[in-house]
């Protein structure tokens, strides 16, 4: 194996690669482009509280195809980059091209398998705990070693030749006859102690040292033991949940990666920790209520994905801005809701609700008496009592099961029946603003001047 591929250069990636292109010219890095121009430019550097620190400017390019060849892909990204990586690898590969992966997960294998076929892969686990100061600068703290394994248990040459490899470049490298064992109990403590130290916000010895948290580890390490037989019929210890504690002794002032990447506002990867156990749970019928919890109260403290749905956001004298979609605005309550606003604006087709029913969400603060609708682009505004909008108000966002048209409006419009055309009818809605007092109009001032 003389070339050598390295995906990534983050904490996983960029502490072991950085180890074998030491002594080892032939090793390059396949990176992102942000982290491949820091590279490029200043090297990879390892800053090491137990070891040695270095820095090395091995070959790096954001396309494969400007690399050597390889001979062996090492993965360290992390799980959810693994299509992405598929894709990129695909173009270079050699007919007999290993590929070990060092990734978290219990699925990793099995996709690279069905994807390049059961030849090329080599399971791996990687403990270490380091992280990413900036691209292309690691700190690394506590352990630095990694355990491989043929799918199917044998002690290949190939597998001899990665341990001498690692071992070559001071990574200690051990070889088990049951990789995907040492996957899952990895998981076990993957699924434990990643969301836990987000959810503490804290270090794993929070969660070690409070007396109620022992059962709630035990059962998540025991639903995983479930779905680990039921799902891939891989035994695990009956000690697994004392074993994970037991483990986790050495490592009690650490952080995980999923709190450093929480930390970060980088993605996680609780779909592929404790979100996997709860979708292989439900197809084989195992109960995974702690994991399913964990699931979800992580990704409810994860920024929420960016969107192109349009939204018209409410703020002012409020006590939480708020942002409303138009599945927001069909969720209120049904009693509110006007199926067909043509039985009441003549010559106007489309799904409302009534203003009452965002009044209802909405919490405003004491003294609030006028609401101000602002199109879009800010050009227009009208400004009516509280009480007229609570009574007249009607919101469009609807039509034909899809947005309000623009040209009609939309894709949020205002109008008041009973108050008249010109008093509040607000084309492209994108801000409503609760105020105390006549706020920003740019009606004209003949325009149902009764309320003023």
């Amino acid at each position: 194996m003389k070339e050598i591929m390295m995906v990534g250069a983050g904490s996983v990636g960029g502490y072991f690669g950085a180890h074998l292109a030491r002594n080892n010219s032939h090793v390059s890095f396949l990176l992102r482009p942000k982290t491949q121009a820091a590279v490029a430019k200043n090297g990879l550097t390892i800053r090491s509280a137990i070891g040695e620190s270095f820095t090395v400017r091995p070959p790096s390019a954001s396309n494969p195809q400007d690399l050597p060849q390889p001979d062996l892909i090492i993965l360290g990204v992390k799980a959810y980059d693994l299509n992405e990586v598929m894709d990129q690898i695909e173009p270079v590969l050699k007919p007999d091209t290993t590929i070990l992966t060092l990734q978290n997960g219990v699925t990793i294998e099995d996709t690279l398998k069905m994807r390049f076929g059961r030849e090329r892969v080599v399971g791996g686990v990687a403990i270490i705990y380091s992280k990413i100061v900036e691209p292309g600068v690691i700190d690394h703290y506590k352990k630095g070693m990694v355990t491989i394994g043929e799918l199917m248990g044998l002690e290949t040459p190939r597998l001899l030749e990665i341990k001498d490899l690692f071992k070559e470049a001071g990574i200690p490298c051990f070889i088990t006859e049951d990789i995907r064992k040492a996957k899952w109990e990895k998981m076990c403590w993957n699924c434990v102690f990643n969301p836990l130290t987000v959810l503490l916000n804290d270090h794993v010895a929070k969660a070690l040292d409070v007396p109620e948290l022992k059962p709630v580890i035990a059962t998540i390490v025991r639903e995983v033991s479930a779905v680990a037989m039921a799902a891939h019929r891989v035994p695990l210890d009956g000690e697994m949940p004392e074993k994970v504690v037991k483990w986790s002794q050495e490592l009690r002032d650490i952080h995980t990666s999923m709190y450093d990447d929480w930390k970060a506002g980088r993605p996680t990867e609780i779909d592929e920790l404790n979100g996997y156990i709860v979708k292989r749970g439900q197809e084989f019928g195992v109960p995974t209520p702690m994991n399913e919890m964990l699931t979800a109260l992580i990704k409810g403290l994860l920024p929420q994905e960016s969107s192109d749905e349009p939204v018209v956001v409410v703020e002012g004298a409020v006590q939480q801005t708020l942002r409303f979609s138009r599945k927001h605005l069909s969720q209120l309550a049904l009693e509110y809701q006007i199926s067909d606003v043509g039985r009441v604006m003549p010559n106007m087709r489309g799904t409302g609700v009534k203003f009452q029913g965002i009044l209802d969400v909405v919490t405003l603060q004491p003294g609030v008496d006028h609401v101000t609708f602002n199109s879009q682009d800010g050009k227009y505004s009208a400004c009516v009592t509280l009480e007229q909008a609570r009574k007249f108000g009607i919101f469009l966002y609807e039509q034909d099961g899809g947005d309000f048209p623009f040209e009609r409006g939309g894709p949020f419009r205002l109008v008041t029946p009973g108050l008249g055309d010109l008093c509040a009818n607000v084309k492209q809605v994108g801000r409503i603003v609760f105020s105390q007092g006549l706020a920003q109009d740019t009606r004209p001032p003949e325009a149902c001047a009764e309320e003023r």
